[in-house]
C-alpha cells in the first residue's frame, strides 16, 4: 500500500519513540512504589524503555545488588550512584543525557514529587510527553505551604499528573492549577490475578503452621504503626471469646515488631498470634491463601501526613478470594467494594474490627460470596495489563 511522506514520517516516529523513566522508588529497593514501577515498567516494550534509577543501599553491597538486579531486566537501567535521586543540577543533567543518547520522547517520574521538577529541562531537550505519578506522600506535600508551591510547579511543567485514586486526586487537586488539575488521570497499581489466586498454595502454609483447622485471619503488611496491626492485636480477645480457636497471622517485618509482639503479651493472646518476619515476595501469594478473612484497619496519623494511598494489599486479598476488612485511612477505601468485596471500618476502631471480623468467621458462605465478587472485580478493574494499557496512551 502507498504510504504519504506525512504517513511515513508519523510512521518514523512512532517507531523511534522512547520512554525514560526516572524514579527513586526501583527494585531491589524494597517496598509498594518499587513492585509498581516494576511491573508497569515490565509491561511496557523493553526496546523502548530506558530507567534512570538511583542505587538501593551505599557502599558496595548497594552497588552489587543493584547491578545483580538490572543484569536480569529486559530493558536498560542507568544507575545513579547516589542512594537518593533529587532534581539537583547534576542529576537534572544525567537525565537530559540520557534523553537525549537514547532517543526518548517521553519521560515517566515515577514519583511526581520531587523528581517532576525536572520536566522544564527535559521538555527545552526534547521530551514531548511527561507523566509525573503520585502516591500517598504528595497528599502529605498538598498540605504543607512550601511543598504545595513545589507540587503546582511540577503540575505546570508536565502533561498529566497520575493518581492513585479519589481521596489522593481531591487532595492534590487543591494545590495545582485549575488546568493542572483538569489533566489528572488515575493510574493505580495493579494486581497479578495469575499470581494472587484462591490456589496459591495457603494449605501448604497452614499445615506447616499447624493451623489447618484453625480459623485464620491474615495480615500482610510492613510493620508500621499506621497499618493497624496493633488494633487486630487488642481485638483478639473479642475475636476469640466468639471463636476460641481463631489465629491472627501477621505477615510481614517492620520496625514495630517489637511493640507488636510486646503487645501481644500484654493483652494475653501470644497463644493466637503469630509473627512470620520478613518474607520473599515469591512466598506471599500463599501466605493470603493461608487466610479465611484478611484484615489491615489502617488509620491516618501525623494530622493526615501519614495516610494509606490505596492499600494494594487489599486487592491482592481479593484476587486471592478472601473477604477484606479495611480501614479507612486515605485511599484505603478505594480498594473495597463496601459491603461487597469486604467492610470498611474505623481506623483504629477495635470494636468495628473485631464486630466484622467476627461475623465473617462464622459465616462460611459470606465470606465466599464477598471472596468471589472480589476476584470478579479485580478481573474486572485491577488487572496490571489493563493498568499498563492506560500508561501506554498517557506516555
Amino acid at each position: 500500500m502507498h504510504r504519504t511522506a506525512t504517513q511515513k514520517t508519523a510512521t518514523r516516529k512512532t517507531a523511534m519513540h522512547k520512554t525514560l523513566v526516572v524514579t527513586n522508588d526501583f527494585p531491589p529497593r524494597p517496598g509498594g512504589i518499587q513492585a509498581f514501577l516494576h511491573n508497569m515498567a515490565l509491561r511496557l516494550d523493553p526496546e523502548r524503555l530506558v530507567v534512570y534509577a538511583s542505587t538501593w543501599k551505599r557502599g558496595r553491597e548497594g552497588a552489587e545488588a543493584s547491578a545483580a538486579f538490572d543484569a536480569e531486566q529486559p530493558f536498560t537501567v542507568v544507575r545513579d550512584a547516589t542512594t537518593m535521586l533529587l532534581p539537583t543540577p547534576g542529576a537534572t543533567r544525567t537525565a537530559v543525557r540520557l534523553l537525549r543518547e537514547h532517543g526518548c520522547t517521553s519521560v515517566w517520574f515515577g514519583a511526581a514529587a520531587p523528581l517532576g521538577l525536572m520536566a522544564p529541562a527535559l521538555r527545552k531537550a526534547g521530551a514531548e510527553r511527561l507523566v509525573a505519578t503520585t502516591h500517598g506522600h504528595e497528599a502529605g506535600w498538598a498540605q504543607l505551604p512550601a511543598a504545595r508551591q513545589l507540587l503546582r510547579r511540577i503540575g505546570e511543567s508536565t502533561d498529566t499528573i497520575t493518581y492513585l485514586g479519589e481521596y489522593t486526586r481531591s487532595r492534590i487537586a487543591t494545590a495545582l492549577t485549575p488546568d493542572a488539575a483538569s489533566r489528572m488521570a488515575q493510574l493505580p497499581p495493579g494486581v497479578d490475578e495469575k499470581t494472587f489466586h484462591p490456589g496459591s498454595g495457603g494449605d501448604v502454609v497452614r499445615a506447616r503452621l499447624g493451623l489447618t483447622d484453625r480459623p485464620v485471619v491474615v495480615c500482610v503488611s510492613r510493620l508500621v504503626p499506621r497499618k493497624g496491626q496493633d488494633t487486630l492485636i487488642l481485638a483478639m480477645p473479642r475475636i476469640l471469646a466468639a471463636e476460641p480457636d481463631a489465629v491472627l497471622l501477621i505477615v510481614g517485618g517492620g520496625p514495630y515488631e517489637k511493640e507488636l509482639r510486646k503487645l501481644a503479651r500484654e493483652t494475653r493472646v501470644t497463644d493466637s498470634v503469630r509473627f512470620t518476619g520478613t518474607l520473599p515476595w515469591s512466598e506471599l501469594p500463599a501466605h493470603y491463601g493461608a487466610g479465611d478473612v484478611f484484615a489491615m484497619p489502617c488509620r491516618t496519623r501525623r494530622g493526615g501526613l501519614d495516610v494509606e494511598g490505596l492499600g494494594i494489599v487489599y486487592l491482592e486479598a481479593s484476587a486471592t478470594g478472601l473477604p477484606v476488612v479495611a480501614g479507612d485511612s486515605g485511599g484505603a477505601p478505594d480498594a473495597v467494594l463496601d459491603g461487597e468485596t469486604g467492610w470498611v471500618v474505623r481506623g483504629g476502631s477495635v470494636e468495628e474490627t473485631a464486630e466484622r471480623i467476627t461475623v465473617l468467621l462464622g459465616d462460611a458462605e459470606l465470606r465466599r460470596r464477598m471472596g468471589e465478587r472480589g476476584r470478579e472485580w479485580v478481573e474486572e478493574k485491577w488487572r496490571w495489563d489493563l493498568l499498563a494499557e492506560k500508561l501506554k496512551a498517557l506516555l
